[in-house]
């Protein structure tokens, strides 16, 4: 499963300063497995921040190949402030997804729960969600919230799994394709 378009999330024109060889390189997040990318852009090309640009199979207009996965201790300054950010934009416009995970989600072991791996969300509140969903599937967010009692905002509870996935270290992924560091092109 690979990526086909990533928002930019940081553009560095002349490359690393501390790499030899300078080239345009870009920082990205992909918006289907929130996969943290280096890109390599083609001569004369300039990328913005929060620019989606595609990186799928077939003729690419602005990138010239995909250096591989970055962790996120990669991240410049830059890029890390303003993930957060772009982790909800891709949240609400995916809500639909992510409101299948609540109709959907079950157990990881013999004693856990998917829900129970969402910060803020313990026994109780995961006890809550399956008796609501049982009675009739979730529509969105907001129905989560309303019929949920006390429970967080369902997006930024789930914004907050996600970034804790793209730090790395968790021992159960749910959103983030693992991070696998991976040099070469694609």
């Amino acid at each position: 499963m690979k990526e086909s378009t990533c928002i930019v999330l940081d553009f560095l024109p002349n490359g690393y300063s501390d790499r030899r060889h300078t080239e345009p390189v870009a920082q990205a997040i992909g918006t289907s497995f929130f996969s943290l990318l280096e890109l390599v852009t083609r001569e004369n090309v300039s990328l913005t921040q929060e620019e989606e640009v595609y990186i799928g199979e077939g003729k690419r207009d602005k990138i010239r190949f995909i250096r591989g996965q970055l962790e996120y201790r990669d991240l410049t300054s830059m890029a890390k402030n303003l993930l957060p950010e772009m982790v909800e934009k891709l949240v609400r416009k995916n809500e639909q997804r992510f409101v299948e995970f609540f109709n959907k989600g079950t157990i990881v072991t013999p004693r856990m729960h998917q829900f129970q791996l969402l910060p803020g969300v313990g026994k109780k509140h995961m006890i809550d969600i399956l008796a609501e969903r049982s009675k009739k599937p979730f529509a969105s967010f907001v129905e989560i919230s309303e019929r949920v009692k006390l429970f967080p905002d369902p997006v930024k509870t789930i914004v907050r799994r996600v970034l804790q996935e793209l730090e790395g270290d968790e021992k159960y992924y749910l959103f983030v394709m693992r991070q696998r560091r991976t040099e070469g092109r694609y």
